[in-house]
């Protein structure tokens, strides 16, 4: 079934300011709360030609931003006269919607975009084609993401006729990263650990991210080593209860290991950080390499903000990292762990949005452990780089594709093609109005 084209009012890029809603977790420490102000960032680059409001919806239990800043200032004044722009009756020309597709709202009249930090799986769900479809373009973070949408494809059938057609993508669709964020000396953490070699995991507490099996593996590879594993990770919120029920539950999974028998250490940072903070974590002198045995990646922040800080990865090729852990040239940099693609575990099956016929990451046990000792060999010998990598060569890479401005850039010439897009479609009715 096509998608129908819709009338619109559209303003002219070059003309009068384009009134842009940007709605999503702007105010959250998420991922998507990322995206959205990675989205704000770059619409406020374009100030002369987009008039901008906000509409803020949380994500989750992730917890709010406390900081005082210009853009959290700016951010709180743009909310309070959106709010006065709707309640005295004004409309938007273009939204940008920040969050998983389910939650988009086509608005009859504007140039409505999605954009979404993508899928962690091999599919997407029947019911985000449907709202991608709905939109006028749609904006995803990775190349992975972008593929799974356009290799989507399902059999349906309208429920009114029962005509059978073929559910798919039709929608316009592009991708962009997250930018590289520049950061002046910053003060080395003072963090107490015992060894001078320690491993880094970054992430939320779930399934995807594989946690559990990232400590057992370390300490049955390592428990005979002068070895620490560094836990960056929340459950929810960042506050004391969420912090005792997350040891709690990762003391559970150590339990079968005796402490008296290991010398391998697992620490738990827990609690916000800024993202000054996060670069001196990536940088701190006793943190040699960050492992990620996530089963997906919509893109991979962490990863991506550990590699350009120069910090070797351990992780799968698998997913949205793929677009950073290469340079242009397909060489690669980072300890690559082998994997298995398998069908997701029924417990996270998350009805509209995970789907049961999806498949996802399953790194291997052997390679892991195999490329954990490598890095831990290499990175503990002299001079400590080893000869597969050039650190220096590949952030000098990464901070030309992804250098801020060239991703701002582009996330606005995204946004002003889709608008320009609808005034040619325009323009062209009106010349056969004069026929």
């Amino acid at each position: 079934m096509g998608k129908q084209k819709r009338l619109r009012k559209v303003a002219l890029v070059g003309g009068s300011m384009t009134k842009i809603l940007l709605k999503g977790p702007v105010l959250t420490r998420s991922g998507y709360g990322e995206q959205t102000r990675f989205a704000l960032r770059a619409l406020r680059k374009k100030e002369d030609l987009f008039d901008i409001f906000i509409q803020p919806i949380s994500w989750g239990q992730t917890s709010w931003l406390s900081e005082t800043s210009e853009e959290r200032l700016w951010i709180d004044q743009t909310i309070e006269k959106t709010i006065i722009h709707i309640q005295q009756g004004g409309k938007f020309d273009a939204t940008v919607q920040c969050t998983i597709p389910n939650e988009w709202e086509n608005y009859p009249g504007t140039t409505n975009i999605g954009y979404t930090a993508g899928i962690e799986t091999t599919k997407v769900a029947h019911e985000w084609l449907q709202k991608a479809n709905e939109m006028d373009k749609v904006i995803v973070v990775s190349e992975h993401s972008k593929k799974v949408f356009e290799e989507t494809v399902y059999a349906a059938r309208e429920k009114e006729t029962e005509k059978e057609y073929t559910l798919k993508l039709e929608t316009p669709i592009d991708s962009i990263g997250y930018p590289v964020k520049s950061f002046e000396e910053t003060d080395e953490l003072k963090l107490d650990l015992k060894h001078d070699f320690n491993f880094l995991t970054v992430a939320q507490m779930g399934p995807r991210k594989n946690i559990h099996q990232t400590i057992k593996w370390f300490v049955e590879e390592f428990k005979n080593d002068d070895v620490g594993l560094v836990l960056k990770i929340n459950a929810t919120r960042n506050c004391v209860m969420d912090r005792e029920h997350l040891l709690h539950d990762l003391r559970s999974t150590v339990k079968g290991f005796s402490e008296s028998e290991n010398k391998c250490k697992i620490y738990l940072l827990h609690g916000d950080m800024s993202d000054m903070e996060m670069h001196s974590l990536y940088q701190h002198p006793k943190i040699k390499a960050l492992v990620s045995l996530s089963h997906g990646e919509g893109f991979g922040l962490p990863m991506f903000e550990a590699t350009y800080c120069g910090l070797p990865v351990i992780s799968t090729s698998w997913s949205g990292q793929a677009d950073f852990l290469y340079d242009d040239k397909g060489r690669a940099n980072f300890y690559d762990v082998r994997y298995d693609l398998a069908p997701i575990p029924e417990e996270i099956i998350w009805e509209g949005v995970i789907i049961k016929e999806s498949m996802w990451c399953y790194p291997k046990e052997e390679s892991t452990k195999q490329q954990m000792r490598l890095c831990f060999t290499e990175l503990s010998a002299d001079p400590g780089i080893p000869e597969a990598f050039n650190p220096e060569r590949h952030k000098k890479f990464l901070k030309e594709k992804f250098s801020e401005d060239v991703m701002l850039n582009k996330f606005c010439d995204l946004v002003t093609d889709a608008l320009q897009k609808d005034s040619e479609w325009l323009e062209d009715l009106d010349e056969v109005a004069e026929l």
